[in-house]
């Protein structure tokens, strides 16, 4: 019997085959001579035909691929932009289940029946995705809610399709440049992490809370909050909200609406979240914002969030501050520092080509779109050879999204400006230390107190005794008497060698009574002698040098 691992395997290998020789693996690419639109079709920046078949292809595929499409669509420093932009939109819409197995799932969750547990449940869902699908429903207090249901079966064929996944991962880091280059193993590994917190809907849940008591002082925004007695890893239920999505207002629903305030703390809540909290909501598109009746922005799927450490939480105020001075040396200079550079990384380009691109977007004035810029900013480096933190580019993802949400709510808002009014705030959250911090550096500034006097003492000792001595680590002094011997012993070798040959030639012309082929047998034996020599020592050459250059790609010592 064949196993299903093994046809889920090849199906991957043939996607990879159709599409393996295509511009996707070309590396995202920039081209300033490219047509506008996407009947663009252009080898550097993508084929937008081929691009399209391959999201659908990854559609067909089921939940993994679908998943992992979205998260391949913010890796802009890997893909050409042709793939971003068909990833992005990417639907992650099926036939739904039928309600006898929603049934079976709400009733074995809740260990009760639904009628048991709601007042109405209905039979046909708001909405169908390829993981889970959403019901509405009424609670026996007359709560209403919305049940998001996952699909039976789900997690078996994503633990299948991770354990396929991983297995290409190994072979395609180990065997070819294009893994070795990207680290396909760690993508994958980042992917297994979003997916697993979006298989469990208790994550989600913390989500929503967090995010409700992040926006809980903004008037304007709302997130609707879970019912946790009725929320478990494949269910989960939470507040019903009325309104129309964003995408679904036209510019006429829009004039009696006061926009400009709902979008100001809209910009201002993720700034706070993404810089201050270090929370960020990965996907917030305008698909999952919803205008309510009373004139408030609901966000709504809140499964796919990531993390940003504080580092880089500073790292990316810099990065803002920088942007918004049009200062593109050091927009580069941390673009560097928060980038992992691979092989073939050129920073003298890298360095041009950010100049350029942040002096055209300031340039700009108000029309400065912060996310585009961060977008574009990933996709150089990757240009470039250099591979930025993956948080880096679903900020800038974050960030687009956030600028197409808040430009069709308003078209005169600019970004640009709120970044600049804000700047304050950004900049003092960059400053601020947790209490942790300061405990910490409490606990170091007293060993340090209590350490200096005997410290001292053996500092002044050693100066009176003649012993201090001051060690500095310039070079490697071992790895150079190293090289420098080798050298040497090459040189002595090629003249030895060289001298034999020239001692061979002179005695060429001495008579001797032992010949070969006519010639005098003692030169002729000199003379193999080099010819030998002189091939040993090619070969020597060449095998250490391959184990040196092994030791310096694995960053051991050299072989003596």
């Amino acid at each position: 019997m064949r196993n299903p691992l093994d046809s889920r395997y090849m199906d991957l290998v043939r996607l990879l085959r159709r599409y393996g020789r295509s511009d996707l693996i070309s590396g995202a690419q920039l081209d300033e001579f490219a047509a506008d639109g996407p009947d663009a079709d252009d080898p550097v920046t993508g084929d937008q035909e081929t691009a399209e078949r391959f999201a659908a292809d990854l559609e067909r595929m089921g939940p993994t691929f679908i998943k992992l499409g979205q998260l391949l669509s913010t890796r802009f420093d890997l893909l050409p932009p042709a793939y971003t932009t068909a990833l992005t939109r990417l639907q992650d819409t099926v036939e739904p289940i039928p309600f006898a197995e929603v049934r079976e799932v709400v009733e074995r969750e809740l260990g009760a029946s639904i009628g048991d547990r709601f007042s109405d449940f209905s039979v046909d869902p708001l909405a169908s995705a390829s993981i889970g699908q959403v019901h509405a429903a009424t609670l026996r207090n007359g709560h209403e809610v919305v049940v998001k249901v996952q699909r039976p079966g789900v997690r078996e064929t994503v633990r299948g399709d991770m354990e396929v996944l991983a297995r290409l991962a190994t072979v395609a880091d180990s065997r070819t440049e294009a893994g070795r280059r990207f680290g396909f193993g760690q993508l994958l590994g980042q992917f297994r992490r979003s997916l697993a917190g979006e298989l469990d809907y208790r994550r989600e849940a913390k989500n929503l809370v967090t995010f409700g008591r992040l926006t809980e002082d903004y008037e304007h925004l709302v997130v609707p909050q879970p019912v946790m007695e009725y929320t478990t890893s494949s269910l989960l239920t939470m507040d019903r909200i009325e309104g129309r999505k964003v995408t679904e207002i036209g510019r006429f629903g829009l004039t009696d609406l006061d926009a400009r305030p709902i979008v100001e703390e809209l910009f201002r809540a993720y700034l706070r979240m993404i810089l201050d909290e270090g929370v960020l909501h990965a996907d917030p598109h305008p698909g999952n914002l919803l205008l309510t009746d009373d004139g408030r922005l609901a966000l709504l799927d809140l499964g796919m969030t990531a993390s940003v450490s504080p580092r880089l939480q500073d790292e990316v105020v810099k990065l803002l501050l920088a942007i918004s001075d049009g200062d593109g040396e050091e927009t580069a200079a941390i673009l560097a520092a928060m980038g992992h550079p691979v092989e073939g990384y050129d920073a003298a380009a890298f360095r041009d080509d950010v100049n350029h691109l942040v002096s055209e977007a300031v340039a700009s004035g108000a029309d400065l779109e912060v996310g585009t810029v961060l977008v574009d900013l990933s996709r150089v480096s990757g240009v470039h050879g250099l591979r930025p933190p993956a948080e880096m580019s679903m900020i800038g993802k974050a960030m687009l999204n956030l600028d197409q949400a808040t430009s069709h709510l308003d078209p005169t808002f600019a970004p640009a400006e709120s970044i600049r009014d804000n700047v304050m705030e950004i900049f003092a959250s960059g400053l601020k230390t947790s209490p942790g911090g300061l405990l910490s550096a409490a606990i170091e500034a007293k060993d340090f107190t209590a350490q200096l006097p005997r410290r001292a003492n053996r500092i002044l000792d050693a100066m009176a005794d003649g012993e201090f001595r001051l060690r500095i680590d310039a070079i490697d002094e071992q790895r150079l008497h190293l090289v420098l011997q080798r050298v040497a012993n090459r040189l002595t070798l090629g003249l030895i060698i060289a001298a034999m040959l020239v001692g061979a030639a002179f005695m060429m012309r001495v008579p001797s009574t032992w010949t070969v082929l006519g010639y005098p047998g003692i030169a002729i034996m000199f003379f193999l002698l080099a010819a030998v020599a002189g091939i040993v020592m090619a070969g020597w050459i060449i095998a250490t040098d391959r184990k040196v250059a092994r030791a310096d790609l694995h960053g051991q010592a050299p072989p003596r």
